[in-house]
C-alpha cells in the first residue's frame, strides 16, 4: 500500500458521505472513485474497494457495535464522524491485514484534517475499545448478525421459511466472483476462454447455466480485451436466463421496454444470431446511452434503441413484438450482495408502490405482443408482491396463459420452477435473488 494511507481513507470517506449520507448509488460513485484514481497502485484501489463495500454490507452491524462503545449513538453523530468510526470498525472487525493501531491512529488524522479535531480523542477513545473488546463480541439477533433490516428478515421468514431466510442473509455477505456471459455469435466460448487465460485471468465456467463463467485475476475491466472487443458482457447467471426462457427463434423482433444498461436486449441480439431486431428501450436518454454503449462494445448490428417510457403506450408498436422482455423496475432484493445500499433505502411502503408501478406498465407493454407471442416478465428481487403475485395478476387480467418453462431451465433448476415461474434464491441457489415467469399471448 502507498504511503500516503490518509489519502486512501479519505477516498473510503468521500464515497461513505455520497452513499450514507447523501443517499447517492454505491456502484456508481465507487465506480466514479475508482476511475478517478486510476493511478493508483492495484493494491490501493482494492482496499478502496474492499473497505467501502464491506463498511456497506456490515453497516447495520458495525452500527450496533459502535453503540455499545459510544456514549453518543452512531444517528447523533457529526456525519464525518461517523463516517470514520463506520469505515475504521470494518477494517478493525475484518481486514485482518491492516493493524488496528494504524486503523486508530489514521481515523484520528482524518478526523483531525477534516476539522474535527475537538472530536479526535472521542475518535481515538471509541476505536481503541472497540479493538480490545472485538474478540468478545457477540450478536443479539439475526438481523445484527448478517447485517439485514429485520423487516426484510420477517418478509422471507413468511415467504420462505425461517432457515432459509437466514441462509439469504449470509449469502449477501459471501464474496462475489464477477460473471460473464459469453456472446458466441461473436466468438466460441473456448476461444474466448483461451484468450483470457492468455492475460493470466482466471476463468471458471459454471456448472449449472450454460454460457456463463466467473473470472478472477484482472485488475480493470475495460482492460480485459475480451470484454473490450464484445465477445463477454457482464450478467449475473439468474439475469441471464430471462432471454433462455422467452425461445427466441430466428428472425423473430425482441423489444426489451425497461432495457439499460442493455444485458438482456444485448443476449436476445447474441440468440438471434444476426436475424431479426431487437429493439432496447428506456425512459432517458442518460439510460439509452447506457445501452449504446454497450451495444458499440459487442458490435451487434440487429439491435437498436429508443427511448420510451414504459407507462406510456406506443400505439405503433401494439401487437408487432414476437417477444417482451419485461425486466422492470423493482426492490432489487436479490443484488443486496452486490448493491448492498439497497438496505438503506428501501421500504416496505416501496416495495407495495413498485409493485403498483410494475402492474401499470405490464398492462401497457403486453398490448405489444402478437397473438401467440411471449411475454417474459422479471426482477431482481424477493417479494411476493412485485414477483408471484404479479405473475398471477397477469394471467387474471391479462390475455395470456402460462409458458410452461421447465424444459427450458438447466437441470440443477428444474425442481425450483412452478409451471411457468421460478424464483431463485441467493445462497439455495448459484445466483442473485431473481424472478423469472414466462406467458404466451392468446390468439
Amino acid at each position: 500500500m502507498t504511503d500516503n494511507t490518509t489519502n486512501i481513507r479519505e477516498v473510503v470517506l468521500d464515497v461513505l458521505l455520497e452513499v450514507l449520507e447523501n443517499h447517492n448509488l454505491s456502484h456508481i460513485v465507487l465506480k466514479q472513485a475508482l476511475e478517478k484514481y486510476l493511478f493508483l497502485e492495484r493494491q490501493d484501489r482494492a482496499f478502496i474497494t474492499r473497505c467501502v463495500e464491506g463498511t456497506l454490507e456490515y453497516r447495520i452491524q458495525i452500527d450496533a457495535v459502535i453503540d455499545r462503545f459510544s456514549k453518543v449513538k452512531t444517528v447523533k453523530m457529526k456525519p464525518v464522524i461517523r463516517e470514520i468510526l463506520r469505515m475504521s470498525v470494518y477494517q478493525i472487525l475484518y481486514m485482518e491485514r491492516v493493524p488496528d493501531s494504524a486503523v486508530c491512529n489514521e481515523a484520528v488524522k482524518l478526523a483531525k484534517k477534516r476539522k474535527f479535531q475537538g472530536l479526535s480523542g472521542f475518535v481515538n477513545g471509541v476505536l481503541r475499545t472497540i479493538s480490545r473488546e472485538k474478540e468478545k463480541l457477540t450478536w443479539k439477533d439475526v438481523s445484527e448478525r448478517y447485517s439485514i433490516p429485520q423487516w426484510m428478515l420477517s418478509m422471507w421468514e413468511e415467504m420462505c421459511g425461517k432457515e432459509t431466510a437466514e441462509t439469504i442473509a449470509a449469502s449477501f455477505l459471501e464474496e462475489r466472483p464477477l460473471t460473464v456471459r459469453f456472446n458466441e455469435s461473436i466468438a466460441p466460448a473456448s476461444e474466448t476462454i483461451r484468450e483470457m487465460e492468455d492475460q493470466n485471468i482466471t476463468v471458471e465456467k459454471s456448472d449449472v447455466f450454460p454460457g456463463i463463467a466467473s473470472i478472477r485475476g484482472f485488475d480493470y475491466l475495460d482492460r480485459v480485451n475480451a470484454f473490450a472487443e464484445g465477445k463477454i458482457t457482464v450478467q449475473d447467471p439468474s439475469s441471464s436466463l430471462a432471454a433462455q426462457m422467452a425461445s427466441i427463434d430466428s428472425g423473430d423482433f425482441v423489444l426489451d421496454v425497461c432495457s439499460a444498461p442493455g444485458g438482456k436486449a444485448i443476449h436476445a441480439a447474441d440468440l438471434l444470431k444476426g436475424t431479426g431486431m431487437v429493439e432496447a428501450r428506456d425512459v432517458s436518454e442518460r439510460k439509452k446511452d447506457l445501452i449504446e454503449e454497450n451495444i458499440m462494445r459487442c458490435g451487434f448490428q440487429n439491435i437498436r434503441t429508443n427511448v420510451w417510457d414504459a407507462t406510456v403506450l406506443d400505439p405503433s408498436m401494439v401487437e408487432q413484438a414476437d417477444v417482451v422482455l419485461a425486466d422492470l423496475p423493482c426492490s432489487g432484493l436479490g443484488i443486496i450482495g452486490k448493491k448492498p445500499d439497497i438496505k438503506e433505502r428501501m421500504t416496505r411502503e416501496e416495495i407495495k408502490d413498485l409493485a403498483k408501478l410494475q402492474r401499470e406498465i405490464l398492462s401497457v407493454v403486453a398490448q405489444y405482443v402478437k397473438p401467440g407471442g411471449t411475454l417474459v416478465y422479471s426482477t431482481c428481487t424477493i417479494t411476493g408482491e412485485e414477483n408471484k403475485e404479479n405473475a398471477e395478476w397477469i394471467e387474471k387480467n391479462l390475455p395470456f396463459e402460462k409458458k410452461m418453462i421447465a424444459d427450458l431451465l438447466p437441470e440443477a433448476l428444474k425442481s425450483s420452477c412452478d409451471r411457468n415461474m421460478i424464483q431463485l434464491l441467493p445462497g439455495i441457489h448459484p445466483c442473485d435473488g431473481f424472478f423469472i415467469s414466462a406467458f404466451r399471448k392468446k390468439k
